[in-house]
């Protein structure tokens, strides 16, 4: 049986002070929802973040996998697997896309094919909160996540 796939997603200026509460959250889907394969972007801060939470909850939960979500066809970059992915994914259809849309289009798959997704997502009117909206339509549970609060 294959174990459950999870989304992460959030703003390009996410800061490192949601590290503590995005690794709780990946280590709660792991432990709680059985999820053993994490797919994230490589675009903005948020992405960064969440690459390096699971290279460090890779250390105590071996068995997890941690894919890298392709917006663009993989033949045009020719770019290495960064360290810590263990594959790709570029998804169905997107050599049509505009390279305007891709990121966009991408992310809006995973939202809607991942059986959860985790998202550090506060602005309303981007395009991250708009992927978490896709998901919300197809029934896929979103975890919020947000920094914790300035004292």
């Amino acid at each position: 049986m294959k174990s459950p796939c999870c989304f992460l997603i959030g703003h390009r200026e996410t800061s490192d002070a949601l590290y503590p509460v995005l690794y709780d959250a990946v280590v709660r889907h792991i432990c709680l929802y059985h999820v053993g394969e994490f797919v994230v972007g490589q675009y903005g801060g948020f992405d960064r973040l969440a690459a390096r939470v699971l290279r460090d909850a890779k250390s105590s939960f071996p068995g997890v996998r941690l894919t890298l979500l392709l917006a663009y066809h993989p033949a045009e970059h020719g770019a290495a697997l960064p360290p810590g992915f263990d594959g790709t994914l570029y998804p169905p259809g997107m050599e049509t896309v505009p390279r305007r849309a891709a990121i966009v289009r991408a992310n809006e798959y995973m939202a809607t094919h991942a059986d959860c997704v985790i998202a550090g997502v506060w602005h309303p009117a981007s395009n991250a909160a708009r992927a978490v909206e896709c998901a919300r339509r197809q029934h896929v549970p979103v975890a919020l996540v947000q920094e914790p609060a300035q004292g």
